[in-house]
This record gives structure tokens, C-alpha cells and sequence, in this order.
């Protein structure tokens, strides 16, 4: 997809950042991004989203893809990019890349949005201080996030791996984390800024989703995932999708299920530009 002349002309952005450095156990989410683009354009299936909304070429700006440099280079390269996008008044969708890409792309939405929620679906928590040495890894995000006040309200859903560290932190932050064991049908978020979106697809149960490098059961089903994002009570005006390892995905099912994903969060996007 490149920019089309339409009637109002692109109001979404797909950009992919292709960094896993930040990865711990294992490597591979880089390689995401041109695999989600296939299979959001596959013929296999059509640009309606399940709220009867149209996605045509003409709603999208492809920004391509950012990779090859790492540390506080690829930081700075993925704010900048941002920050351009939102520049140009266009509503960001991020393929990941590990969920470290995340912390960056919310330093440049701040300074849009001085007022903003975070929706994060993932089976983790992301708010360690440090791990493994590392203030950047992608198990450490939230923290930086959450220290800088790039969000004024962080609500956290799926998790299942919560440790004694993370619990204080999520005390210490203030986060609302909904745990998959107390997760009920029909639970719907209401905000009263505009929300991001951050999907870690390992939020998503294995069953549906194996394409991941910490497979852990137990997590949402597509569909409940599906009806979370559609019951968002606020506008959208960005999202990411983090954490696809094609290594890890031998039939291709996982990168149908971001592509789905990526379709939602467009047409909710679009719903709350309207």
C-alpha cells in the first residue's frame, strides 16, 4: 500500500519496526512485520472489519519498515518515526518487533496526547525494573513508561505470569491489572482519554496463537480478544502489535490471527475518527 488519493486521504499508518534485540530467550519477533503486511493483504479473505466498516488502500499510509541499527540509535529511530506519522496527522498501527518498540512509540504519542489511557493485552506484565541487567528489555517497557508519565492510566489484561516484583510494581504504578483468572465475558472498558493499544500476542491462549516465544496457556481466545477491542469505550488513535516470532509459527496461523488483529484496531480507529 502506498499513499492514495481519496476523498480524504490516508488517515491510518502501518509501520513495521523489526527489532528483537531486546528479546530474552529467544530471537525471531524482527522478522514479523513482512509477514503480518502478506497476510493483511492476502485475497483470503476482504477488507471488511466485523463492525462494517471498509478498509481500502485509500485509509492507509505505508511507512514501510525500520530495522538495522540497535540501542539508543533504534530507540531514537522508532520516536522519530512516530513522531512524523502523528505529525502528518495520521493514526499509527506498529508491527512488531519484540514489546520493547513500545516504550519509544509512547515517547512520541505523549507529546500528542498529553492525555492518554493504555490498553495493554499480554500474558505479562512488562514492569520490571531490569531484567537480566537490561532497563530496556521487552519485559521492562511499562516501567519506563510508567516512570516517565507517557500515560496517565495503564490497564493491563490477560496476564498469568504475575511474580512478587511485578505485583509492587503494578501497586506502585497504580496499574489496573485484570489477571486471566479473574477475566469474565462481556467486560468492557471504559476511559475518558483517548486510548492506545498494545497487543502482545502471547496475551492470546497458544491454542490460538503459537506463533510466540513465551507460550503460555490458559490466555484469551481470538474472539475474546476480538469483542475486548470492540467494546473500547474511548477513541483509538494508535495501537501496536508485538511479539509474532514466524519461528515459532510453522503453518502461518499465528500471522492471520495479527493480520485480524491489525484489521480490528484499523476499523476502531477509523469508528472513533469519524
Amino acid at each position: 500500500m502506498t499513499p492514495a488519493e481519496g476523498a480524504r486521504g490516508p488517515r491510518l499508518a502501518l509501520v513495521g519496526f523489526r527489532s528483537d534485540e531486546n528479546s530474552s530467550f529467544l530471537r525471531g519477533a524482527a522478522d514479523a512485520p513482512p509477514l503480518i503486511r502478506s497476510a493483511f493483504a492476502s485475497a483470503s479473505s476482504n477488507g471488511w472489519t466485523e463492525g462494517g466498516i471498509e478498509l481500502t488502500e485509500a485509509d492507509f499510509y505505508d511507512a514501510g519498515d525500520f530495522g538495522g541499527t540497535e540501542g539508543p540509535a533504534m530507540q531514537s529511530t522508532i520516536e522519530s518515526a512516530i513522531a512524523a506519522l502523528l505529525g502528518r496527522g495520521l493514526m499509527p498501527i506498529s508491527l512488531g518487533g519484540d514489546h520493547a518498540i513500545t516504550y519509544p512509540i509512547l515517547r512520541a504519542f505523549a507529546k500528542k496526547y498529553p492525555r492518554l489511557s493504555i490498553l495493554h493485552v499480554d500474558a505479562h506484565p512488562d514492569l520490571y525494573d531490569e531484567f537480566e541487567g537490561n532497563r530496556f528489555s521487552h519485559a521492562c517497557p511499562f516501567a519506563r513508561i510508567m516512570e516517565e508519565k507517557l500515560a496517565g492510566r495503564l490497564v493491563q489484561v490477560g496476564l498469568r505470569t504475575v511474580n512478587a516484583h511485578q505485583r509492587a510494581q503494578i501497586a506502585r504504578f497504580g496499574v489496573e491489572a485484570i489477571e486471566m483468572k479473574d477475566f469474565r465475558e462481556g467486560l468492557t472498558l471504559a476511559f475518558d482519554t483517548p486510548v492506545y493499544v498494545t497487543f502482545d500476542v502471547d496475551g492470546l491462549d497458544p491454542a490460538f496463537a503459537p506463533g510466540v516465544s513465551h507460550r503460555e496457556p490458559g490466555g484469551l481466545s481470538t474472539r475474546q480478544a476480538l469483542d475486548l477491542i470492540a467494546r473500547i469505550g474511548a477513541p483509538v488513535v494508535g495501537a501496536d502489535v508485538v511479539e509474532f516470532n514466524p519461528k515459532m509459527d510453522p503453518t502461518g496461523m499465528t500471522a492471520m490471527v495479527c493480520a485480524k488483529l491489525v484489521k480490528e484496531l484499523a476499523g476502531k480507529m477509523l469508528e472513533s475518527a469519524v
